[in-house]
């Protein structure tokens, strides 16, 4: 799938929505959207703590909203593949209390991947009847929501030990 560029806001749209392009990478997209977040989530969290990786979170989300929406009516799908910033997202989320150490990243990783594939309720109910970017979103900060509450009690759990 070629990505829709004919005028500057669609070229902004499709770049921020695939992810610089993470999107268009071939086979699990998603998985792909997820691993390009890592080392900005990093990043974020290195300069700003939690609360920078937060705010980017819902900075993200919000942009996300847009870029989605744009990208999906110019391609004409309803959620096309190609579409990673929501795994931006619902994988910052996840990552926001997780300490700069590899091994939380990569259980991080594994929480968000498992929650956005299994899909379990409300995330699957938010996945079929909410459409629009808003739609192509709202699953994977649901999913988000999953993985960041397991994230969470692992790192309690982890610390009273």
């Amino acid at each position: 799938m070629s990505a829709p560029t004919s005028s500057a806001p669609s070229a902004l749209a499709t770049l921020l929505a695939t992810w610089w392009g993470s999107g268009l990478l071939p086979r699990a997209p998603g998985t792909w959207g997820s691993l390009a977040a890592l080392p900005f989530a990093w990043g974020i969290a290195l300069l700003g703590g939690w609360p920078a990786l937060a705010v980017a979170t819902v900075g993200v989300f919000a942009i996300g909203v847009w870029s989605a929406g744009v990208y999906a009516e110019r391609t004409g799908g309803e959620d096309p593949g190609a579409v990673v910033i929501d795994e931006v997202a619902g994988q910052w989320l996840v990552l926001i209390p997780a300490p700069l150490d590899p091994l939380w990243y990569a259980a991080g990783f594994v929480l968000f991947r498992l929650f956005d594939i299994w899909k379990p309720w409300p995330v699957s109910l938010a996945d079929r009847q909410v459409k629009g970017g808003l739609g192509i979103m709202l699953d994977d900060i649901l999913a988000g929501c999953y993985g960041l509450a397991v994230m969470g009690g692992s790192l309690w759990w982890a610390t009273t030990i």
